[in-house]
């Protein structure tokens, strides 16, 4: 079984790429869900969905996120109403929202209502929330402390970052099935994902570092960051404001006391060796996902660089 720790477009389609090539039932992807907020009475959990959508094959192939060919008509009508409308939900999208709010009130735990919305939409492999408890990223700009959803969608993530704070994480646990996930895994998967705000708050779930360092599996991290930027959000701006190398090495600081390996793009094969002086085995590859079958090349190639490092223990 193959664990994966996932959050964003990038990570869902790396995550993707995994459940494409693996048998159905042999993926597990721990989401982050940090970024979940409330918005018009509803829960919305984007790296929740982005992941769930992308594996269920109906997200939307432009943006990365929401459902391809929704409709925006709710969103207009409650423009109409007066409402500022500055994040887009889809039609359909909305029905996922309600129904996992209906679920939460219900008294059902986060991972019980991403089950229940992962399965009616056909996806086999299981998808965990990084806990049951709420958990907020807020992000210190220069103008002053902001949720991150503000800061990310409707500031266009333009603000300095000062610093990263997740609120609520002191009171957050491990999940039992998470645990189990990872004690029980084959290899662990870094997907390439923002590593402040996206992998960042899973592994500051307390005892989820501990968890990791101690699997027996191998560690192997993707780095979201290809020649100096990264593809996809805010975190090259992120690295550079918090004083971090804006580089693969930069996030192989990050996660440097959990990995064996890590996969940098081609773009940086001058990285290897300042990685390797980490105690941190690098495969040299293209990482950048244009489509499907790149998305399925770069996950056979992570778990077969997975394979031989659990092969040198």
């Amino acid at each position: 079984m193959i664990v994966a720790l996932a959050g964003g477009v990038g990570g869902a389609k790396l995550a993707h790429g995994l459940y494409r090539v693996l048998p159905p039932h042999a993926l597990t992807v721990i989401i982050n869900t940090a970024d979940d907020f409330m918005l018009f009475g509803l829960h919305i959990s984007p790296d929740s969905d982005t992941v769930m959508y992308t594996l269920a094959g109906i997200a939307n192939p432009q943006t990365g996120w929401g459902i391809a060919g929704d409709t925006f008509a709710t969103l207009e009508m409650l423009r109409r109403y007066g409402l500022d409308t500055w994040f887009l939900l889809g039609d359909r999208d909305f029905a996922t929202h309600i129904r996992r709010t209906e679920l939460l009130r219900a008294g059902l735990p986060l991972s019980m209502v991403i089950a229940t919305l992962a399965r009616a939409l056909g996806v086999q492999a299981t998808l965990l929330p990084m806990c049951n408890e709420p958990v907020a990223t807020l992000v210190d700009t220069p103008a002053g402390r902001l949720e991150f959803q503000e800061y990310f969608v409707h500031r266009h993530h333009t603000d300095p970052v000062q610093g990263v704070t997740f609120a609520g994480i002191h009171e957050a646990r491990v999940p039992d099935a998470v645990a189990a996930a990872i004690a029980s895994a084959d290899a662990i998967i870094f997907c390439p994902s923002n590593p402040i705000v996206s992998i960042g708050p899973i592994l500051a779930v307390p005892g989820m570092r501990d968890l990791i360092r101690r699997a027996r599996a191998p560690r192997v991290a993707v780095s979201p960051i290809v020649a100096g930027r990264a593809l996809r959000g805010p975190a090259d701006h992120m690295l550079a404001s918090l004083g971090y190398d804006v580089s693969p090495f930069g996030v192989a600081e990050l996660y440097r006391d959990l990995l064996q390996g890590m996969v940098i793009d081609s773009a940086d094969a001058d990285q290897e060796r300042r990685i390797a002086r980490l105690g941190i085995q690098v495969l040299v590859t293209r990482t950048i996902m244009e489509n499907e079958a790149d998305r399925q090349r770069l996950a056979q190639e992570v778990l077969a660089f997975s394979r031989q490092l659990a092969h040198e223990r």
